[in-house]
């Protein structure tokens, strides 16, 4: 059962798009933001097959298609790490131990206080700047420890 908040929420998001089935991956995105847990919600996905009039396993398997949308809960800022070739020759392995130990998580974790999710993507299309990760739209390459340190303590900081 949807919340009726979250719901009026949803359906002028459907509204927006004028509930076109081909807008699924837009409205979905929008969806997902509805939340600091940056995730869709199984009952949320079936309420939008529902008012586009599509079938529940085609939202299901948008969403579990691409790696940007998640049906588990997630932390606010999602830090997906690169797992190209690129990123992997310029050493993706040191950027991960260096997220895990700042923020004492492991890959695909969140944090206690929800504020970020570390997870694995396909190549972001950043392989000049590589090793490179990708938080919400933006993207940050070229990364060492200290640039690590100062991102996290950015978004902690609110100042992004």
């Amino acid at each position: 059962m949807v919340n009726q908040e979250i719901k009026e929420k949803i359906m002028g998001i459907i509204e927006k798009y004028q509930r076109e089935k081909e807008k699924l991956v837009m409205i979905l995105l929008e969806v997902q933001k509805l939340t600091d847990r940056n995730y869709i919600d199984m009952e949320w996905a079936k309420l939008i097959a529902e008012e586009l009039k599509i079938p529940y396993t085609k939202v299901y398997d948008v969403i579990t298609f691409y790696s940007m949308f998640s049906i588990k809960p997630r932390g606010k800022y999602v830090i997906e790490i690169c797992k190209s070739a690129p990123c992997h020759v310029n050493k993706s392995k040191d950027v991960v131990k260096e997220f895990e130990e700042i923020l004492n998580i492991k890959m695909g974790e969140t944090t206690p206080d929800n504020l970020f999710t570390l997870q694995y993507t396909s190549c972001i299309g950043a392989c000049d700047v590589a090793p490179a990760i990708k938080i919400g739209e933006k993207v940050y390459g070229n990364l060492n420890k200290e640039k690590i340190q100062q991102i996290v303590m950015d978004y902690r900081n609110n100042s992004i």
